[in-house]
């Protein structure tokens, strides 16, 4: 069940009050309850689909388990890897490796052909895959005990706020917290969380999905409309894919917090990033951190040559690329990113150095070239991609804009001129007190209510998913 839905709005307050009506000295009493809710919600999409869930649950389960009692651990760990993407790349993969295989032969002149797969794609399985060999990893390199309670590991794994699009926890950060005594109610959080899940329910609703409607009408017909066109709806697909990921991350940790946990950070103004390189230090935070711990540093990181070290760099985005689905768009895109990071450190442009203008420039640098790489990540195919941006920079090309036929197409750019106010004030004057945090609690509930009729009246709400659940 995805939070932008009516159906969570009038559910979860039903599965609050159950959670603490349960006594906070039975923790595994609520910790099976968290398990069953997060695996009941997870059947209502498709419930064959939960033994996927299930198994890489139990894989991961079981071979960190043998990893203390065997005598050749990277065995043990090499089956509990492949055993455990193979859920993974099964599902996800296999139809882009057999059209892949069938192109390039096709190019050689050789016959090809095996019946791709109709199925649809476990939601969620990236998410919750890599959460499980993170852990795996973990015990592997004894940064984490191996978890006996497999109810207390199957709830880390299965946890329902951040199952369906992260963030990407780690073992212990979350194991932790489900074996220690949780308070009965803690005010003071549970207020933080609600707020968080207000500001991005407003950033799903009001900004992403209102932006899509732009951005769905103009990208996949991009030849029909003008270059200014395609520019502004690519700049809003940018806006979008924030909006949407994020909105959906400050939920999961607001309905954690509410529940009594902490869950990763995920993002931190990522387009107030100076370079790519730091884009990546706020942007799917948990992503970045699990590439950097589990490919990057064990591949060498940056303790070895500088051309190693670049290779380093890439093969990490390439991985990133991949991650996020099966099709060249999505590598290339990653290759991207990694390239303009290698170029970056080759440079020494990774930080500012030049004052408050430079500062600037280079935010807006970075901010395009993250846009126009988001280009390729939007659409289907690279012939696309390339087709839309060319067809931005063509000159015989009338400079108009395409405006919607719509009675509330401004409606589009509040929303967006207020989360960018909004993390303007978060990125550079973080000591003025934000009006959900003002010392008056008149202001305080009428900024509440605001927000609640903003979202209620000209939220878009649908049967869409968010984005990043088809990763």
């Amino acid at each position: 069940m995805i939070f932008n839905s009516f159906s969570f709005i009038v559910l979860f307050p039903l599965i609050f009050l159950l959670y603490y009506a349960i006594p906070a000295k039975y923790t595994k009493a609520r910790n099976l309850y968290l398990l069953l809710v997060s695996y009941l919600l997870y059947l209502q999409w498709k419930p064959v689909y939960v033994l996927i869930l299930f198994s890489v649950t139990a894989v991961t389960w079981g071979a960190a388990l043998a990893l203390n009692r065997s005598s050749h651990p990277k065995r043990v760990l090499t089956a509990g890897v492949l055993l455990g993407l193979l859920p993974l790349v099964f599902f996800k993969y296999f139809n882009f490796i057999n059209k892949s295989i069938a192109d390039l032969l096709s190019a050689l002149g050789l016959d090809f052909h095996l019946a791709g797969l109709n199925w649809a794609i476990p939601i969620g399985i990236s998410f919750f895959t890599f959460q499980a060999l993170g852990y795996l990893w973990d015990v592997y390199y004894k940064r984490q005990e191996a978890e006996r309670d497999f109810l207390t590991y199957a709830l880390f794994v299965s946890f329902f706020p951040s199952i369906l699009s992260g963030p990407i926890n780690k073992a212990s950060l979350v194991i932790p917290q489900l074996k220690q005594l949780r308070p009965y109610f803690d005010y003071a959080k549970s207020v933080n969380g609600l707020k968080m899940l207000l500001w991005g329910m407003f950033m799903k609703v009001v900004v992403a999905d209102r932006v899509a409607l732009y951005v769905d009408v103009v990208l996949p017909s991009y030849n029909n409309y003008t270059g200014l066109s395609c520019f502004v709806a690519s700049l809003l697909y940018t806006i979008q894919i924030y909006a949407d990921f994020a909105g959906y991350s400050l939920m999961a940790i607001g309905i954690g917090k509410v529940l009594g946990f902490e869950l990763t950070e995920n993002f931190r103004r990522p387009y107030f990033a100076v370079s790519v390189t730091d884009f990546w230090h706020r942007w799917h935070i948990s992503l970045s951190t699990w590439l950097k711990d589990y490919v990057y540093i064990p591949m060498g990181g940056s303790r070895c040559s500088k051309l190693r070290n670049y290779w380093n760099i890439f093969v990490t985005f390439l991985v990133s690329g991949i991650w996020h689905g099966a099709n060249w768009t999505f590598i290339v895109w990653g290759c991207m990113h990694g390239i303009c990071q290698i170029v970056e450190k080759m440079l020494g442009q990774q930080r500012c150095k030049y004052g408050w203008l430079g500062k600037t420039v280079k935010i807006i640098i970075t901010f395009l070239i993250v846009n126009f790489a988001w280009v390729f990540f939007r659409m289907p195919t690279l012939k696309d991609g390339w087709g839309a941006i060319t067809r931005m920079f063509d000159t015989s090309l009338p400079f108009t804009l395409y405006i919607p036929p719509l009675p509330d197409s401004p409606l589009i750019f509040l929303g967006v001129m207020l989360l960018f106010l909004k993390d303007l004030r978060d990125e550079f004057f973080p000591s003025k007190c934000l009006l959900m945090n003002h010392h008056s609690a008149i202001i305080r509930w009428c900024t509440y209510l605001l927000l609640l009729i903003t979202i209620l009246s000209i939220g878009v709400f649908s049967s869409d998913q968010f984005i990043y659940a088809n990763f």
